[in-house]
């Protein structure tokens, strides 16, 4: 599975430099150096757009367990945690979750654990939010270990309004978009919701540099 999330990896990169007509450029380089920086650019790109849209808006699109998030559905787009389906429940459990426990420690409406520290309740917020994030994740079997992250940002009060649940969905969703735009591009069957493990690259969607 290793070695196919590589091939992924590299006909995902080779069929972007494709795109963009940079083959020459980019056979001057390894593979290694052509793949950091493929990864370097189109990080920093899915993050750039989700933040732009949250400084138009100026709601809050963009939160930390985002960039994880990112780095799976690229790095291993046809792995069961990078499909639709696992990163929408796993990131819509995990705040669920929080504001959950936020409720049940009497927590809501209260300032985040960074500005005012951490006592009890919020450490049994914490600790309950993420056990439950991750029981469900299996019993669902939608797995998506960012949300575990999505789980603590909410229950340590940083996105503690529900109105706040939409947005944050929003934000998953748009990131969503851009990692199936970028991985169809490529010849990656990337899928429209579940997935089913990873798919070996065939000859005929193979670019060469």
């Amino acid at each position: 599975m290793g070695r196919r999330n590589e091939q992924l990896r590299w006909q995902l990169a080779k069929g972007l430099i494709h795109a963009l007509h940079l083959e020459r450029l980019a056979s001057r380089y390894s593979r290694t150096t052509v793949m950091a920086v493929f990864n370097l650019v189109n990080g920093s790109f899915s993050i750039a757009l989700v933040s732009f849209v949250a400084l138009v808006t100026q709601e809050a699109f963009i939160f930390p367990s985002l960039g994880a998030t990112a780095f799976i559905l690229f790095y291993v787009p046809m792995a069961q945690p990078a499909s639709p389906r696992n990163t929408l429940c796993g990131h819509l459990i995990g705040a669920l979750m929080g504001l959950l426990c936020l409720y049940i420690f009497g927590l809501q409406g209260q300032p985040s654990a960074f500005a005012t520290g951490v006592d009890l309740s919020r450490v049994g917020a914490a600790a309950l939010s993420l056990g439950l994030t991750s029981c469900l994740m299996v019993v669902f079997r939608v797995a998506h270990p960012p949300a575990g992250a999505t789980a603590l940002i909410v229950s340590l009060g940083l996105m503690p309004n529900p109105a706040q649940l939409p947005i944050l969905m929003a934000g998953v969703a748009l990131l969503l978009a851009h990692a199936f735009v970028m991985n169809r591009l490529a010849g990656i069957p990337y899928p429209v919701w579940g997935g089913g493990g990873v798919a070996p690259a065939t000859e005929g969607s193979k670019v060469g540099v």
